[in-house]
């Protein structure tokens, strides 16, 4: 018998619920506006009251960057799945691929998105703040990649954060560059400026 967390079919229709408020507050920001738009204008949007809408998400920063938490647990599932042999640094570029995919499947659409939150400093900090929490993820990641698991050690708090911030200076190049250049190259880019010679 599995001890875990179970999900019912309540959990999966509020997620459901959750992504479809998600993607109405995205479009509607994105054509408006951030700060053009307000929490009722998003209820509004939705078909849903205002109280429904904060219940699913307490600020509208929230629901434009919905999935950025779920992005931090995909990451370090990635990260847990490389192989143990790999080093750690090799292992947490590889494991970044998984962020690449939106990237790779419409390069004008993550353009897009990248500048919304990165040109609207709201959702800049809001962003950041929830990508901080991604850091401890990937140290328990590159923690149990290894058999037996390794000690949590500041060394691997620096190596994950390092990796994050070649995530965000890889994309700021790439905004900066109006999409022209590649960002999976400047990732690459900024990975091996910090490669263990």
């Amino acid at each position: 018998m599995n001890g875990g967390p179970r999900t019912t079919t309540r959990d999966i229709a509020r997620a459901a619920v959750r992504s479809e408020l998600a993607q109405v507050a995205y479009g509607l920001i994105r054509r408006e506006g951030f700060e053009q738009v307000t929490v009722s204008d998003l209820a509004a949007a939705a078909g849903v009251s205002r109280s429904t809408f904060l219940r699913y998400f307490g600020t509208k920063e929230d629901a434009v960057l919905g999935a950025v938490e779920a992005q931090g647990r995909q990451l370090a599932d990635a990260l847990r799945a490389r192989p143990s042999g790999e080093g750690d640094w090799t292992a947490l570029r590889r494991s970044l691929d998984v962020l690449m995919e939106s990237y790779r499947r419409d390069p004008a659409e993550a353009l897009a998105t990248a500048r919304l939150i990165m040109g609207t400093p709201a959702l800049c900090s809001r962003q950041r703040e929830k990508q901080h929490r991604w850091r401890p993820l990937l140290v328990r990641a590159l923690v149990e990649r290894t058999d037996p698991p390794r000690p949590v050690a500041v060394a691997l708090s620096v190596k994950a954060g390092a990796a994050l911030e070649c995530l965000d200076i890889a994309l700021d190049h790439w905004i900066g560059s109006d999409g022209h250049l590649d960002l999976v190259g400047l990732l690459d880019e900024a990975f091996a400026a910090l490669a263990p010679r």
